[in-house]
């Protein structure tokens, strides 16, 4: 591995890495609410077909970094998706 793939993975690390607290907190509050969904499902795309492309190009600091994000934000998605479904609660 040469100097160029460890500078994309370190790039793949923090871009996962800042994703990490609002996991936190949906996890903590069990809540997305705050998340836009359109937001979430362009996110959802976009390091989906990031992850492709670096299969293809067989870039691992690229598949592997979004690879993650991409559980990350669908976590997030499936508790804003979970929360779409429940009653609103009552004042």
């Amino acid at each position: 591995m040469d100097s160029t793939e460890y500078l994309g993975f370190i790039a793949s690390i923090f871009g996962t890495v800042a994703f990490l607290p609002q996991v936190a907190k949906t996890w903590r509050t069990q809540s997305a609410q705050d998340f836009s969904l359109a937001t979430l499902l362009l996110l959802e795309a976009g390091v989906g077909l990031w992850m492709v492309y670096g299969i293809l190009r067989a870039a691992p600091a690229i598949w592997f970094g979004n690879g993650v994000t991409f559980c990350l934000a669908g976590y997030i998605l499936i508790v804003k998706l979970r929360g779409a479904r429940r009653p609103a609660p009552r004042p």
